[in-house]
This record gives structure tokens, sequence and C-alpha cells, in this order.
């Protein structure tokens, strides 16, 4: 499968990035969120939409200006979307909508999404180890 993520977007969100590269919230995080949504989607299937999953992993907490309380980081990735827009891969209105919708409420703890969504935010939720928690399996979307 070709990736959606290419360099230079992953060094255009480097050279945004407030936080440390490599913590809690960085590209190792992004990347995990990257494969655990595509395992998942492999399992749904192609309802799944894969550009969409792939860039929510690397945008999500790309626009974050704290490792603990900050509740604005999602809308904050949201907006970015349109700031990055010729760095990301063309996106149909539909997509960015998705995209959109995934990264402003992923910290909300909702359950009730489109799909692509709920893969969004659970391969984010499966990555909560990386802060000590295991995550629970009825707080997954799918």
């Amino acid at each position: 499968m070709t990736t959606r993520i290419d360099a230079n977007l992953v060094e255009v969100l480097r050279g945004r990035f407030r936080l440390d590269w490599k913590g809690i919230h960085g590209a190792s995080h992004w990347e995990r969120g990257r494969q655990n949504g595509l395992r998942l989607a492999e399992g749904i299937g192609p309802a799944v939409n894969l550009r969409v999953g792939e860039l929510f992993a690397f945008l999500h907490d790309s626009c974050r200006r704290d490792d603990g309380y900050d509740p604005m980081h999602g809308p904050r990735a949201a907006a970015s979307i349109d700031e990055l827009a010729e760095e990301l891969p063309a996106l149909s209105h539909g997509e960015r909508e998705l995209l959109g919708y995934a990264c402003t409420h992923h910290s909300d703890g909702l359950y009730d999404a489109e799909i692509t969504v709920q893969v969004c935010w659970d391969a984010d939720r499966l990555d909560l180890g990386r802060v000590g928690m295991i995550p629970d399996p009825a707080r997954l979307c799918t």
C-alpha cells in the first residue's frame, strides 16, 4: 500500500510542532496511530477512507501547545487542514469534512460517528499505553 504521508508533510508538521518531537504526542505517537488505523481498516474493509485515517494520525495532535490539558488542540488541528492545503494530498470536500470532524472531536470521548472517524478515534485510543493507560475495549468505537 502506498502511504499518503510524504516527507515534505512530515517536515512541515515538524517545523510547526511546539512540543517534544520524540515526546508523548510527537512523531512516534503519530506513526503508531497510523499503523493502528491501517490494521483496523484492514479488518473493517473498504468503507474506511485510508487517506483520511493516515492524515488524521499525523494531524490530530500536531497543534498541541501542551502535553497535558489542551482542550482546543483538536479544533486547532482541524483548522490547520486549510492552512496545510498545499502540503496535503488533494482531498475531496467529504474527506476534508471527515478529517476535520475526526480531529476536532478526537478527545471528546465520543463513539457515534461515520466509520472512518471511528477508526481514527480508536487508532488514537489504542496508543494510550504511551501514557500508562490501558485502552478500555468498552470505550472503543469499532
